[in-house]
This record gives structure tokens, sequence and C-alpha cells, in this order.
């Protein structure tokens, strides 16, 4: 008799995954959604993500020529606008599908950026575009960038946000809380579509990640909403 494996995905559960856990279900999550991973993140966001990586970019303000380490960098989009802007990216990632379909050319490591193999105060910046919620252990993360920048080193992170205008929440809420996992349903992987709106909820408030950067040795901390608030920016420099 035949039998199918009808066994959902580890990133297809109730409940959001913790710890060990959810390290191997972003993985894999990533693994399988990379093929359209670009064209998913294009029609949802309607070309905006790529407004919002260029703003970043303009937002660490490092002068051509730096070094600048790309985190959680999936398919290179980040690296290929910081290659743009005159910077050398360094392209880091945790699953290995993605970082097969960057082509961006830029040097690529697949490692868990909460433990990056490099030298303290070794680089000028480092972006992260959309992947805080992803990591087990975001004060690890933050404790890590200050370790690996030099001091006067730039950050500029994004992530998707929580609008404070009432009504532009609402409207966020049910276009990516219940459009979103259709679009990614259609083109790719619905179980990861259905994650990632839920995710937004390992992200703490953004008052306690200003303060968490600050604790990591980071001064001029400053937290923007891009596009009403659906999507934030944090940037920081590295204290001298």
């Amino acid at each position: 008799m035949n039998s199918t494996n009808t066994a959902r995905p580890s990133w297809d559960r109730d409940d959001l995954p913790e710890g060990e856990d959810k390290v191997v279900a972003v993985r894999e999550m990533f693994d399988a959604i990379a093929p359209r991973y670009d064209l998913v993140n294009r029609i949802m966001t309607f070309r905006l993500d790529v407004r919002w990586r260029r703003r970043a970019i303009r937002e660490l303000g490092l002068p051509a020529g730096s070094t600048v380490i790309d985190l959680a960098s999936g398919t290179g989009d980040m690296c290929r606008d910081l290659q743009r802007a005159g910077l050398h990216p360094y392209s880091f990632d945790l699953s290995f599908g993605m970082l097969s379909a960057d082509r961006s050319g830029a040097p690529r490591v697949q490692a868990d950026i909460l433990g990056l193999p490099l030298t303290t105060g070794s680089v000028d910046g480092a972006t992260c575009g959309f992947a805080l919620r992803n990591l087990v252990d975001l004060g690890a993360f933050f404790d890590e960038l200050g370790r690996v920048l030099r001091p006067g080193g730039r950050i500029a992170l994004l992530d998707v946000g929580v609008p404070r205008n009432r009504l532009v929440r609402w409207g966020n809420g049910i276009y990516f809380g219940r459009i979103v996992p259709r679009i990614g349903g259609l083109l790719s992987d619905p179980a990861a579509y259905r994650y990632l709106p839920r995710s937004v909820s390992y992200l703490p408030a953004p008052e306690k990640m200003t303060e968490m950067l600050a604790g990591a040795g980071f001064v001029n901390v400053r937290h923007r909403g891009l596009s009403g608030g659906i999507t934030q920016l944090l940037t920081a420099t590295r204290r001298p």
C-alpha cells in the first residue's frame, strides 16, 4: 500500500518555534523559498523593498571603499545595492539555498550571524534586511555587531514594522496577514508566507531595540518608520 508523507514543515505550526527549533525552521524555510524569493518580494511590496534597501544604505553613510557585511543576506539584493554605492560587501546567511541564489558576486559565507567568523573590529559597517525577527537572540546579535565593527563603524537594520496610525495599521494587518500569504502560496511555499506575517510578534518594541543597541556599545541610535511605519529602520554608530 502506497503512503504519502503529509507531515507539516517545521515552520508550519500553530505555535511559533523557539530556540534551536527556530534555527532549524528558519534555515529550512528559506532554503525552500529561495528560488522565487525575489519575485514574491517585488510583487508583495510593489517594489518598495528596493526603495527601503537604498534608503538604508544612504543612512549607513559610509564612504566609498568601506567594507560592509550584509547579514542574513538572502539572494544578495542588498549586496548589489551596496556595490552600486561603491562599498565592498560580504554576504553572510544561514541558508545555503539563499546563498546559492545570490548573483551579486560578493564573497559568500554560510554562517549563523549570532557567531560571525570575523575578528573583533574588522569591518566598517553592517546591514541586515528583514531578518531581525528570525533570530533566536536579538540581544546576542546586537552584541556581535558591536564586536565585529570598528569604533565609529555604522549599522543599518531593516525589518517590518507596526504602523502607529490606527487606520494604516488596520489596512496593513489585512494585507500582510491575509493577502501576502495568498500571493506567497500561489508563487512559492504557502506555509512560509503564513509564518512570515506571524513572525512580527518576535520583534521587541522600537524603544526596547534602541535601548538594546545602546547597551551593545552603539551611540546615535535612531529608529525611523518608513512608508507609514510598515517598515522600520534602525541606524547607529559603534562607540568610538
